[in-house]
């Protein structure tokens, strides 16, 4: 990774030790901030059991997650395409994630996908070049949305369930270690209503940020819980999966 002296934290922040979502609206839209936390604390615990070795960061854009990683990896190599919204002075190779990437075998011990797939016209092209790079026992840590906004329009093409997710892990000869829904019904609620709420004049920006409060502190209860596991399955919010070549 270039230039680590001069990384500054952007869509994630460490707070009391823990991988949250930045409050800054030019990082992290206001509407967007309880998806993120869902992204922040799957990624907390991955990394602190999964990260090792030699990190590829595809589809890097500011790095976001460098503070949560950079104590786990030995190394970390920074790759984005030219059709990237968030330029940054870290990257070390530009190139298309739909064609051959320009690493050797088993290069890599461990591949972020962080918010990426999504974007991949030729998905399954990735998920080959993601397995060729793998070490023996290195391991892909991703997350993708599911009942989530378009974004980063035009280039937003795709949702995967999560049995189409499987299959990219086993054609690959991949085992899934890990694969879990981000939220259920509640948080997908709050998510569609906070984005739309963003449209009222004046009030939006307090309702989008209450209803997303109360989404994440009701499913912090014990009734909340129940209601966003037991919905999660029928109405994800996101995906977070661990794969790991053997």
């Amino acid at each position: 990774m270039k230039n680590t002296e001069t990384w500054k934290p952007s869509k994630f922040i460490l707070a009391n030790g823990h991988l949250t979502a930045s409050r800054d609206p030019k990082e992290v839209a206001v509407c967007s901030r309880l998806m993120c936390d869902l992204v922040g604390q799957s990624y907390e615990s991955a990394f602190r059991e999964h990260a090792r070795g030699r990190l590829l960061d595809l589809g890097c854009g500011k790095v976001p997650f460098f503070a949560a990683y950079r104590d786990y990896v030995s190394d970390v190599t920074c790759v984005d395409w030219s059709n990237s919204l968030h330029k940054n002075p870290h990257l070390d190779i530009e190139c298309d994630l739909t064609q051959d990437l320009p690493f050797g075998n088993s290069e890599f011990d461990t591949i972020l996908l962080s918010d990426v797939l999504e974007h991949i016209p030729q998905p399954q092209h990735l998920w080959k070049e993601m397995a060729r790079l793998l070490a023996v026992n290195g391991k892909v840590l991703m997350n993708a949305p599911f009942l989530y906004w378009l974004h980063e329009t035009p280039h937003d093409y795709y949702r995967y369930t999560e049995f189409a997710l499987r299959r990219f892990v086993e054609a690959e000869g991949l085992k899934l270690i890990e694969l879990r829904a981000l939220g259920g019904a509640p948080e997908v609620m709050a998510d569609i209503f906070a984005k739309n709420a963003l449209r009222i004049p004046r009030l939006g920006c307090l309702l989008a940020v209450a209803s997303q409060w109360f989404a994440w502190w009701f499913t912090n209860t014990r009734l909340g819980k129940r209601v966003s596991v037991s919905t999660s399955e029928a109405f994800p919010l996101a995906y977070f999966l661990v794969a790991q070549k053997l």
